[in-house]
């Protein structure tokens, strides 16, 4: 036996080595094979997922199949690459990293999981998620019976029976949460119950895997799993016991806006090492300590938050990846040889995928949940990912699952997980919905300004929320009529982070769903929209849309589309500096800016802010604005000068319109550019002409015209008005001065007086509007039919 063992353990490695020059290969040293197998990994693993985002994978499959590459199925072929960047002797090393990413990452999986949602989550939820746990557990018993016969003789049968069942029966809560935000259906009723009904499948799959494990030693005594299971028990009480009121004395020390002691960080990594060092000695993996120690830590306050920041990006980005190639190494796929072995993997994944939709389905239909949607949470759940990794690498690793179901049952969660995001998009898609014929105002110019504006105003930071709702309080019009009815988007992004996650649950629990990580409180936000509806009997609805950049637009022309918007008003990119001039902090929101205006079915404003009547919000008796419109002419400057208009009808708000006229003996800076078509001119003569009238006894606006030869008198004109509060514009004008103003624009979706406004150049401390009009044909025609 000794000297089988001696032939088995190659020497323990050295950490570092002396370099080539000395005569040493980097690659006999721990530190720096560790260093290339981790790089190697991490440019596998993210390469796959850029290839794999078209087919909006989550990141998991590209980890999945990046470690089966890497390990004996592919390149592992090659024995001379596997000797040198994976040898047997660097295995110990690579599993104890993984091991490390995975104990962290599981906190951070517990930090994710809400008890106290979990308790609320109503007879329906729960329904559906034991439906989701019971029939596959059951098939996985069934179909684990067939396996013995065939391909895994002479296991263990109690741990073999419970490992399947395990495995079958397993809902990856962070795959389905990137899933989900992935489709556009975090916020929708399937995405709530799914996330709920996987959170409590979550807790239920590490409870069985307790279990397996308990049952899964080599001891033959039967008082030894019962004894790691009571074990167990008592480490989950206790820990409950002990664990939260420290938990809770240092949450309620941590301030909003604050910097969290490094202490308290410290102490908390510390308890989650402990609490796996605990559950190793019980015999239970280590991991579950961390579990545990995440789902006590307390999810109200700034401090689960922090704790997810300092910890996740490491973790995830680094770490964790390994556990996919420690997993890949062990998989070997051409273990599943003959058409026996083929028959079995399709029979597997014929269970695994019955169990679940069917379960799932049939309780859905039973609680009267729409068949489309009932389907689309069958599918959802049987999404699986890394927790069921963890539980066959585990059943590898006990001798419970040999190298051929191993490689069918990771093939089955790779194919499970990969067909999840097809299969939904194929049966549920709330997302896409016909243009409403019926949506009549899609603009704020209209024939009857007495009509009801709907504003769909956008902001990403709580920082943008004073001036914002100072604007809509200007836009609020007088009491005549229908009011003015606001929806206020909050726009967040959704990423591959853990954080993510949390920040879904904080969005729901905070009442009106709103959280911006690392700004000041949400509730901040909801007292300010809830003020701004009370004092000015506004009707303010609350949203929150939680996507990545590249599909953010989307949510947000979906809205506008479905809630009847006129215009959509959307936060400039750039933030203000303390001298005046604008710096880029989130060059993301840049490109949703450009997405929403190409798409958008309605009008959208861009708002420059440079703290519209101050940081704070102004009742209405306390509004004073001067607001100036720039028209030149054409459909948007129309746009903004009716929004304009709109304003003036509040009884803080002064308006001055000024038309910028073209003098016959113009200059050849301008005679070089083509003329302006006759209609346009028409359709804004008509418009002014309406104005006038509309205006001629209201001494709150005045109304100027201004010749100009050239673009220098423009600007000097445009200087004298600069003390204003407000420049309300056209993105596009029309008319020569425009045109030449534009072959200076430095941002293209401000168009050329809004770029000019917002320039160093223009000394000002007015916040710009810069509007565009929607234009349509078909909708053109449609309206002046119905006037």
């Amino acid at each position: 036996m000794a000297s089988g063992m001696e032939h088995l353990c190659p020497a323990p490695m050295k950490a570092t080595s002396n370099g080539i020059f000395q005569g040493d290969n980097p690659l006999d040293f721990a530190l720096p094979l560790a260093i290339l197998q981790i790089c190697l990994v991490l440019v596998v693993t993210r390469g796959l997922a850029f290839l794999l985002r078209p087919l909006r994978q989550p990141r998991v499959i590209a980890e999945i199949i990046g470690g089966i590459l890497l390990g004996p199925s592919a390149l592992g072929r090659n024995k001379a690459y596997l000797n040198a960047v994976f040898p047997p002797k660097s295995i110990t090393v690579l599993d104890t990293l993984a091991n490390i990413g995975l104990l962290f990452f599981l906190f951070l999986v517990g930090l994710e999981l809400d008890l106290k949602s979990l308790r609320q989550s109503g007879k329906k939820v729960l329904g559906i998620a034991v439906a989701g746990i019971s029939l596959p557990f059951a098939l996985g018993i069934g179909s684990s019976f067939i396996l013995r016969e065939t391909i895994a003789k002479g296991v263990n049968a109690p741990s073999f029976l419970v490992f399947m069942g395990v495995a079958l029966s397993i809902t990856a809560f962070p795959v389905l949460a990137r899933i989900l935000a992935e489709l556009k259906l975090l916020t929708t009723n399937v995405g709530r119950m799914a996330m709920s009904a996987a959170a409590v499948n979550d807790v239920a799959a590490w409870i069985l895997l307790a279990l397996a494990i308990a049952l899964s030693g080599d001891n033959l005594s039967p008082a030894v799993p019962l004894w790691v299971f009571l074990s167990g028990c008592g480490f989950v009480i206790g820990a409950s016991l002990i664990v939260p009121p420290i938990f809770k004395w240092m949450s309620r020390r941590c301030h909003e806006g604050e910097p969290v002691d490094e202490m308290y960080i410290c102490g908390t990594l510390a308890a989650v090492l402990a609490a796996g060092f605990v559950t190793d000695i019980i015999g239970i993996h280590a991991m579950f300590g961390a579990f545990v120690i995440g789902v006590l830590v307390p999810k109200e306050g700034p401090f689960a938050g922090v704790l997810v920041e300092k910890v996740e990006d490491l973790v995830s980005g680094l770490f964790l990846p390994l556990y996919f190639v420690s997993s890949g190494l062990k998989t070997n796929v051409a273990t599943i040889q003959g058409i026996q072995s083929w028959g079995l993997l399709a029979l597997v994944i014929f269970t695994a995928c019955l169990g679940k939709i069917v379960g799932t389905f049939i309780v859905s239909l039973l609680w009267r949940i729409p068949k489309r949607e009932a389907l689309a949470l069958g599918f959802l759940m049987n999404s699986k990912g890394l927790v069921e990794l963890i539980v066959l690498n585990i059943g590898k690793d006990r001798k419970v699952l040999n190298d051929q179901i191993f490689a069918i049952m990771v093939l089955m969660a790779l194919f499970t997980t990969f067909i999840t995001t097809p299969l939904v998009l194929a049966v549920y898609k709330p997302a896409e919905k016909a243009r409403k014929s019926d949506y009549k105002h899609r603009r704020v110019e209209r024939k009857n300004p007495n009509t009801q504006l709907r504003i769909l105003a956008c902001f990403h930071s709580s920082w943008n929320i004073p001036s914002i709702i100072n604007l809509l309080e200007a836009s609020r019009g007088t009491e005549r009529g229908e009011r003015l009815s606001v929806y206020a988007m909050h726009l967040m992004e959704f990423s591959e982070r853990p954080s993510a996650i949390l920040m879904v649950h904080k969005a729901r629990h905070n009442g009106l769903p709103f959280w911006n990580k690392g700004q000041r409180s949400a509730n901040h936000v909801v007292v300010a929209f809830e003020a701004f509806q009370q004092l000015s009997q506004v009707s303010v609805r609350p949203m929150t849309s939680i996507s990545s950049f590249t599909d953010m637009h989307e949510d947000i022309c979906i809205t506008a589309e479905r809630k009847d918007i006129a215009i959509i008003i959307l936060p400039y990119h750039k933030n203000l500096r303390l001298d005046g001039s604008f710096e880029s902090t989130r060059p993301d929101f840049h490109l949703v800016n450009k997405r929403v205006l190409e798409h958008a079915s309605c009008s959208v404003g861009i708002f420059v802010d440079r703290g519209l009547g101050g940081s704070a919000q102004i009742s209405a008796s306390n509004v004073s604005f001067s607001i100036t419109v720039l028209f030149f002419g054409g459909r948007d400057d129309r746009e903004a000068l009716a929004y304009g208009a709109r304003m003036a009808e509040h009884p803080g708000v002064e308006l001055t319109v000024i038309r910028f006229l073209l003098e016959s003996d113009s200059s050849e800076e301008i005679v070089r550019i083509d003329t302006v078509s006759p209609t346009l001119v028409s359709a804004d003569e008509e418009f002014l002409a309406d104005f006038r009238t509309s205006i001629s006894k209201d001494s709150s606006i005045k109304y100027e015209e201004k010749n100009v030869r050239n673009v220098s008198e423009t600007i000097t004109i445009i200087h004298d008005y600069s003390r204003c509060s407000l420049f309300v514009v056209g993105r596009m004008p029309n008319g020569v001065v425009a045109v030449v103003l534009s072959q200076r624009i430095d941002c293209p979706e401000l168009g050329p007086i809004g770029s000019f406004l917002t320039s160093p150049k223009f000394s000002t401390t007015a916040s710009v509007l810069v509007v565009q009009q929607y234009y349509d044909q078909s909708y053109s025609i449609s309206s002046q039919q119905m006037v």
